[in-house]
């Protein structure tokens, strides 16, 4: 699943009108094509601003879709259903609590339940800037359910991208201006507790999750102020990591991809299936190629 659309305060945009969109690549296929889904009437489609997403499979093979979305430069979470059959999702609900307020990505842990990165304190523009400059750690991780809502994590710089280790026991977070990934055990009552941290040397955004192999893999910003104080004459570079074996003592960080933005700028996601990488961005180009 690919979104496109993401209006954020500070953030170039190439599309500043363009409400946002959501599209299905299968990549199975010997061509795949990037497919938009068609969302059910109701939705308020003309402020849709997505930023994180996640999917949830249910016993009965449903698959609700968790998209994080910023209409009016609030945060929401936007509950979907996938249809299959006609390429569309059923939107279900809005969820709104006053613990998310600056939603960043999410990792879905049932049909309505989550966790979510807040990588602002603060939701106003101007009190955001001012935070990242006086380097306040008021960043956090919320867990939702309908029954319980409650913060699970502090203390970040930056909390961006979350996601889940295969066998579900490990939450990952980055730290996007900390330049690290948190690693933090999951309890039976959602609660988390620290394990380690990874220190890398550049700004990392989303994390995927090989299924296979629990290999972390990360869209990330070698240099943030190109990237925050967009020049034409001076693009914003990508960089791709990998990450084998992050519990171990000795984890593996590989450069798998690494661009001056000559090709691709501001990337923000990687994703693998069967040997072939698919890089997303903040506001470029999606690039797909062999490994």
């Amino acid at each position: 699943l690919i979104l496109q659309g993401l209006k954020y305060p500070g953030i170039k945009s190439f599309a500043p009108d363009k409400p946002g969109e959501i599209f299905l690549m299968d990549l199975n296929e010997d061509n795949p094509r990037a497919v938009e889904l068609r969302i059910s009437r109701g939705f308020d489609l003309a402020s849709f601003n997505p930023h994180g997403i996640s999917t949830y499979v249910d016993r009965d093979d449903t698959v609700y879709l968790f998209v994080v979305n910023h209409p009016h430069q609030k945060s929401t979470v936007e509950l979907f259903k996938f249809e299959e059959d006609d390429n569309s999702l059923v939107h279900l609900k809005t969820i709104r609590h006053d613990l998310l307020t600056s939603v960043n990505d999410i990792v879905a842990m049932g049909p309505d339940s989550f966790y979510a990165t807040n990588d602002h304190y603060f939701s106003d523009f101007l009190l955001m800037f001012l935070e990242m400059f006086l380097g306040l750690t008021w960043s956090n991780v919320v867990y939702y359910s309908p029954k319980e809502v409650k913060e699970v994590a502090s203390g970040f710089y930056s909390a961006n991208g979350i996601n889940i280790s295969p066998d579900r026991k490990y939450i990952y977070v980055a730290d996007l201006l900390d330049h690290n990934i948190y690693v933090m055990e999951k309890h039976a009552n959602w609660s988390l507790t620290h394990v380690k941290i990874l220190q890398l040397d550049t700004l990392v955004d989303n994390l995927s999750i090989d299924p296979h192999t629990g290999d972390i893999w990360t869209g990330c910003h070698p240099n943030g102020m190109k990237l925050f104080y967009y020049d034409p004459e001076n693009l914003p570079g990508s960089e791709v990591l990998r990450i084998q074996n992050i519990l171990s003592e000795k984890p593996v960080v590989t450069r798998v991809y690494a661009d001056n933005g000559s090709v691709l700028q501001g990337s923000s996601v990687a994703s693998i299936h069967e040997g072939k990488l698919l890089i997303g961005t903040v506001f470029h180009r999606a690039l797909y190629c062999d490994l």
